[in-house]
């Protein structure tokens, strides 16, 4: 199972902001995707999920060209999740979860739907919040509930742009460990946007690193988070000891 991006161009106008982007996401495996802001985490997300239009390259989903696979069935393979909850929107935890299910949906939720949704909300531990309004929502509870709704469409790939943006530590590796667990146990692809190197390192099987719309490397998190690399791409000079096997910076 995977899906492949292949030689991924992206114009913004005249501006070129991807240029030449290869990837892959493989059930069971974790790959993040980190850079400089403007180096074009979230574009490269959006460009998959066909939010944004390419101007070049193909994206492959189990050897299919994505951009000739409808939106309906699109969603089935894909889940998006977002960095914020979209805003005023008048409607319960629950409700907002069941749009998950929008692929499978005909006139109105089967029971099989609302099992689903209820189910995931069980399974993520926030089936208390079922019927709280969504805009009363902490950001750590909020970004469950958007990784709930991805779930609802029992995809085959995770897309999360910066999923422990405005969470603080306890609940950025609380939804991470969330993750990683699902991505295991359901042979789920997961690619992440992040921002936080030492996080990204501890989560993820691979790691790409863009600068300035490039892929400037991408391996193990061990081949990836370097001095040199960081040096040239951040342009800050830090040490990388390893802690419990990981590449951490100091």
């Amino acid at each position: 199972m995977m899906l492949q991006v292949i030689d991924l161009f992206f114009d913004y106008g005249s501006t070129r902001i991807l240029e030449g982007i290869g990837a892959r996401i493989e059930g069971g495996r974790v790959l993040s995707v980190v850079g400089p802001n403007g180096a074009g985490k979230t574009t490269l997300l959006k460009c998959i999920v066909r939010i944004l239009k390419l101007a070049r390259g193909s994206i492959l989903i189990e050897d299919r060209d994505a951009t000739c696979i409808s939106r309906r069935e699109l969603a089935k393979y894909l889940g998006y999740v977002p960095q914020n909850m979209p805003a005023k929107i008048p409607m319960t935890v629950f409700e907002m979860v069941l749009t998950g299910r929008k692929p499978y949906l005909s006139w109105r939720p089967s029971e099989q739907d609302l099992w689903i949704t209820a189910n995931i909300l069980h399974e993520m531990d926030i089936q208390d919040l079922a019927m709280r309004d969504v805009e009363q929502l902490s950001g750590g509870q909020a970004q469950k509930v958007l990784l709930a709704r991805a779930l609802a469409q029992e995809p085959r790939y995770l897309l999360l742009d910066e999923p422990t943006s405005n969470l603080d530590l306890r609940h950025q590796l609380e939804v991470l460990d969330m993750i990683a667990t699902l991505v295991k146990n359901k042979g789920i692809g997961a690619m992440m946007a992040m921002h936080d190197l030492n996080l990204a390192a501890r989560f993820s099987d691979t790691i790409l690193m863009l600068k300035e719309g490039k892929v400037f490397s991408i391996g193990t998190p061990s081949e990836v988070i370097t001095p040199k690399n960081i040096r040239e791409v951040y342009g800050v000079e830090v040490a990388v000891r390893r802690d419990n096997g990981y590449p951490h910076i100091q």
